[in-house]
């Protein structure tokens, strides 16, 4: 894939200005986003990574935009399971909900930083070393292992690191928010940090956990670095609004680990069978490539990831469906208990 130093530019700069349009927004007017404001976001969001793949599709064919949507569905499917884990620390460290966008939004700009360090590294090293394949198909398999074992994500599940105690315990810090500044002076003219600081960090942290499981996936999927970048950003694009439209459905998608269990452990055997074909490590084969590893075309990953999803919400759903109205049969009984 043969993308021009002109359009790499264009894209960094197009990309870069939604992102300040987006800050410039937040910083104005702090606020709870609407329903309906927050709809109209996220339907332009993904309307635009919907046309992008067809600017994919105009000018470098068809595999090349499956490999671009399919690496996109990945990576916002993971993106909306770190929403899971955003509502957590988010209700833990009670930040209130006008305030809420900015940290969203600082978290999103620290995942795209973050991502777009290890996707240069992730590169560099595929470009060099191939059997970095079997390292990243490890690293899939055994996530999608923890994600299939680990349940329904609850506020049981985070577990405050090092760093965020270390900050506690250290950092001079005020009582209370002051809006949704980081720092803050006393009376006496000392500054101090805000809570924000410690809800920043773990939001830091978690971006990095988060960046080290979705770098693996998408470059199971394409290996092209275009593709890789422009996927995971446009998978970041309108969490903030998704995150206020969609509000008590995280709780109701039960099986979003199980579908993404899936997604991964799928992409982690692709891996695999593609290291195998390139084989190049002298204890396997004899160094040679494997002629009978087959190659997982993205016509399939895609339907696999489409399919995955699909089933996984529908399920999620019903299930849901199912417990509220159990819920509701339970109570009724208890109350006509004399």
């Amino acid at each position: 894939m043969d993308v021009a130093g002109w359009i790499w530019t264009a894209t960094l700069v197009g990309l870069g200005a939604i992102l300040l349009f987006d800050l410039a927004i937040v910083a104005r007017r702090p606020h709870e986003p609407s329903i309906k404001e927050s709809t109209i976001w996220v339907t332009v969001y993904v309307g635009l990574a919907l046309l992008f793949g067809l600017f994919v599709l105009a000018n470098w064919g068809g595999g090349y935009a499956g490999e671009f949507y399919a690496g996109w569905l990945t990576e916002y499917s993971l993106s909306v399971d770190n929403l899971f884990v955003f509502v957590i620390i988010l209700s833990r460290f009670k930040v209130p909900r006008q305030y809420q966008q900015k940290v969203l939004l600082i978290g999103i700009a620290l995942a795209l930083v973050m991502r777009g360090g290890f996707i240069a590294v992730g590169s560099a090293a595929i470009s060099r070393f191939s059997w970095v394949f079997y390292i990243f198909a490890a690293f899939l398999v055994y996530t999608a292992v923890k994600l299939a074992m680990q349940g329904e994500t609850d506020e049981g599940d985070f577990k405050e690191n090092a760093l965020i105690r270390w900050s506690r315990r250290v950092l001079p810090m005020t009582p209370q928010y002051q809006e949704s500044r980081l720092t803050a002076r006393d009376e006496r003219g000392r500054l101090h940090m805000t809570p924000m600081i410690v809800v920043l960090i773990a939001i830091g942290t978690t971006d990095l956990i988060f960046a080290l499981d979705s770098i693996p996936a998408i470059f199971g999927l394409t290996a092209e670095p275009y593709l890789v970048f422009t996927a995971n950003v446009f998978a970041l694009m309108g969490l903030r609004q998704l995150y206020f439209l969609i509000g008590g459905l995280l709780d109701r998608l039960v099986y979003l680990s199980v579908g993404l269990a899936v997604v991964l452990g799928f992409i982690g055997v692709k891996l695999f069978l593609e290291a195998l074909a390139d084989n190049n490590l002298p204890f396997i084969n004899g160094g040679e490539p494997v002629g009978w590893a087959p190659h997982i075309g993205i016509e399939l990953s895609l339907a696999v990831i489409i399919g995955t999803l699909a089933i996984t919400t529908v399920a999620s759903l019903v299930k849901s469906r199912h417990d509220a109205r159990a819920a509701i049969a339970q109570a009724d009984k208890a109350h006509k208990i004399p």
